[in-house]
């Protein structure tokens, strides 16, 4: 279901943006507290380990204790309305652009559409498209799940006010860079993953085995999100740091902080200060983040797919029965 197939031509374009945008609101509710951990371990400076005596989190259990005590479980969805946005946006353009991409592919080149390398590239490309047009929004929700106790902002509309007016327009492409340059391989090894993964599940399982079908999803969504995460994850935790520029003051309460010229200067800094596992910080709850998020994503977008179709074939069967 997930890419253009000449045989179903089931789905239009703009359901799968309506799948897509459906898809990633379900699945942002309930993968944002780990979404905040990942942030917070990104953005601390000092070895998450309880042998650096300055260390504000030392790993998954001890942060999820740590926050809840000092701020609240409210602060396990900071950033929800502004993640939304991203969610929901994000997912409606990068599966459209799929499914356009893919179409497109099918129609004026000799590739198949079905092809997994056909996937990795349009895939990469459609979130390329989706990145650039949700970017502000995902620097404003790592900027709410960022910030601690006195909160900088207070809700969305301050932020956006506050952000622009003493930093400029630029500060909410903050990170674009090397966003774009972690997101195409990141989503193309997702969608080329989960392809090569369905097509090896349906060569294993027998015929009559296959009417798990969204148990078969997830699974295939998980193990190619914890696949692609782990080969781009340095480039996530670099764009975190970037978003969070001239911000320096609301995360005093977490520990050091540092300013970053740029992309170089940022990979220069961490190197130096915080040695190659600097480049990794995060990676535990970001992996269990990936595995959860990408096999909901896949999951939730073929049943909603599916849905779609059902309902399509059933007005249709009326119209003719009529």
């Amino acid at each position: 279901m997930v890419g253009y197939d000449p045989e179903a031509k089931c789905v239009s374009t703009v359901e799968a943006a309506l799948a897509g945008s459906a898809s990633g609101f379900v699945t942002r509710v309930l993968i944002s507290p780990l979404d905040v951990i990942k942030i917070r371990f990104q953005l601390q400076i000092e070895q998450l380990s309880s042998r650096a005596p300055r260390a504000k989190y030392h790993g998954i259990l001890q942060a999820v204790q740590c926050i809840f005590q000092e701020e609240g479980v409210v602060a396990f969805w900071k950033g929800h309305v502004p993640a939304q946005f991203l969610s929901v946006g994000y997912g409606a353009v990068q599966f459209m652009a799929f499914e356009s991409l893919t179409r497109l592919v099918h129609n004026v080149t000799s590739y198949n559409a079905r092809d997994s390398f056909v996937h990795f590239v349009c895939g990469g490309l459609a979130a390329c498209t989706a990145t650039v047009a949700v970017q502000p929004v995902d620097t404003l929700r790592t900027r709410f799940a960022a910030q601690g106790e006195p909160k900088i902002y207070h809700n969305l509309r301050h932020a956006l006010l506050t952000m622009y007016r003493t930093e400029g327009p630029h500060t909410f492409y903050r990170g674009l860079t090397p966003t774009i340059i972690a997101v195409f391989p990141y989503a193309g090894f997702q969608f080329a993953f989960y392809n090569i993964l369905q097509k090896f599940s349906e060569w294993m399982i027998p015929a009559e085995g296959k009417e798990g079908g969204n148990v078969k999803n997830l699974i295939c969504g998980s193990c190619a999100g914890v696949i692609s995460k782990t080969l781009t994850y340095p480039f996530d935790l670099i764009k975190k740091r970037l978003q969070v520029g001239g911000f320096e003051r609301a995360r005093a309460a977490f520990g050091q902080v540092r300013t970053y010229r740029g992309l170089l200067d940022c990979m220069r800094q961490i190197m130096r200060e915080e040695g190659p596992a600097g480049f990794f910080k995060g990676l535990s709850p970001s992996l269990l983040k990936a595995a959860i998020s990408t096999g909901l994503i896949f999951c939730w977008y073929e049943l909603f797919c599916s849905l779609l179709c059902a309902l399509k074939n059933a007005d249709s069967a009326k119209r003719k029965e009529g």
